[in-house]
């Protein structure tokens, strides 16, 4: 019984480690996009 909770315990910390990539990786790819429209606004 042990073992299925230390199981079930990493495959949530895999899934949590795994949505904050995405979501950092979205935000940075925001940023970056609002960056190109205020160099373009800047020409």
């Amino acid at each position: 019984m042990m073992r299925i909770g230390k199981l079930a315990l990493a495959m949530l910390a895999c899934m949590v480690a795994l949505t904050a990539c995405n979501t950092v990786k979205g935000v940075g790819k925001d940023v970056q996009k609002a960056g190109e429209a205020i160099e373009r606004a800047g020409k």
